[in-house]
């Protein structure tokens, strides 16, 4: 046992000579490992990152253990057939089915309804065209876990009598009060003036669309404002992640109830279970993810080549070494060990150098782009897993031929 570590601690020692005596040549010889590796490592943490990026800013308008029933809900796994009988069945939801519902749901820690239209708003000579006009419940305060940072959310009784109510997002306090204050004030919509009672929290971007450019007013004003006939969006959220099936079920079958279906009748509505799109996001970056990582692999793979190459260099300049060693009794094993410590070293140097740029990288890019990368250890252990066997596969060649070297002949050549 001792004699075998004091033989792979030498053969490690005398890799790092031979990689110390040609620092140059090493460098260049693990370019390749380099950049295959930072870019295994950043292609990973752009995918994680474009996960979270998401989910965060979908969590910011969906909120947590929450589900929707409205009439028509696409989730992309319809053909046409399916989608025009979906159309011809599907019923659109009405205010009295939400009172059913949120009497017969003991689940849902809260059920609320929401209805959504555009409309620009000009005040003062100055224009905001496309605002997105919410009519809400005061219940979707809790089911969107909405933060007000000024103000607050309008409550049951102003819902129940349409009160000229609303609150605003960051990007109308931005346009029409820069100063800030715009608690109190007032605010025209369709030429009614809306007193402001509360201001939304920054919520950012996106893909490029705002996230701010919203006004929410109690849903029976916006019922009066707005000639909609296409129905409401009835919305129910569970007290924990633990509840929220049950509370999903409940709702279903309330409103199956209140239409009548029976057995089996087909829904005569949609569902929506808004945690569904963490998974939808699983599938999408794993599928990102198996296109693009192993394209990346390609830049380790020729690194892989460019290490052989320089390994059998290596080999012909130490030809003497090789001979000298085998003529003082070192086996073909023991040879073969040394010149694949030696490949695996450079490839593991390189992996190790690969990370840190990645992470240099990564940082920059949050930096600059404001999206978070997050570099998992997952792709940590891919890329210095697949650098080192890469060094192996490389140098096996390499080392084979070494050990093979006759020592006789090697002693001559030199």
């Amino acid at each position: 046992m001792q004699q075998l570590y004091s033989f792979y601690s030498d053969a490690f020692w005398i890799a790092v000579k031979s990689i110390l005596e040609h620092k140059l040549r090493a460098f260049l010889t693990l370019i390749g490992i380099i950049i295959g590796v930072a870019a295994v490592v950043v292609v990973g943490a752009s995918i994680s990152g474009l996960k979270t990026y998401v989910i965060d800013r979908v969590s910011k308008v969906l909120g947590t253990n929450h589900f929707m029933i409205t009439r028509m809900a696409s989730t992309g796994k319809l053909d046409d057939d399916a989608f025009e009988r979906m159309n011809r069945r599907n019923k659109k939801v009405v205010w009295a089915e939400y009172e059913y519902v949120k009497d017969n749901c003991p689940a849902c820690e809260y059920v609320g309804a929401e209805i959504n239209d555009n409309a620009d708003l000009s005040q003062d000579g100055i224009e905001m065209p496309s605002v997105q006009i919410f009519g809400s419940t005061d219940t979707m305060y809790e089911i969107s876990n909405k933060t007000i940072t000024e103000g607050r959310f309008f409550n049951a009784e102003e819902v129940t009598r349409a009160a000229n109510v609303c609150v605003i997002g960051a990007d109308i306090v931005e346009k029409y009060f820069p100063n800030g204050q715009a608690v109190g004030k007032y605010i025209k919509l369709r030429g009614i003036p809306l007193q402001i009672i509360g201001v939304e929290d920054k919520r950012g971007s996106f893909f490029g669309g705002s996230l701010d450019r919203d006004l929410y007013i109690p849903i029976t004003l916006h019922a009066q404002m707005f000639a909609r006939t296409g129905g409401i969006q009835l919305h129910g959220k569970a007290a924990s992640k633990e509840t929220f099936q049950e509370a999903m079920d409940e709702a279903r079958l309330a409103m199956r109830n209140r239409r009548q279906l029976i057995g089996s009748d087909e829904d005569t509505f949609s569902l929506v279970n808004t945690d569904e799109f963490n998974t939808q996001m699983d599938q999408f970056t794993g599928a990102i993810a198996a296109v693009v990582v192993p394209i990346t692999m390609i830049i380790l793979v020729v690194g892989g080549i460019v290490v052989m190459n320089i390994m059998l260099v290596s080999v012909t300049e130490r030809t003497f070494e090789v001979g000298l060693r085998k003529a003082l009794g070192a086996t073909r094993k023991q040879i073969l060990l040394q010149f694949l410590i030696e490949s695996a070293l450079l490839c593991i140097i390189g992996g190790l150098i690969g990370l840190a740029i990645a992470a240099g990288v990564t940082q920059l890019i949050t930096f600059l782009a404001g999206m978070t990368m997050t570099i998992t250890v997952g792709y940590i252990i891919l890329s210095v897993t697949v650098s080192s066997v890469i060094g192996i596969v490389a140098g096996l060649y390499p080392a084979w031929k070494a050990a093979r070297l006759d020592p006789i002949v090697a002693l001559t050549q030199s």
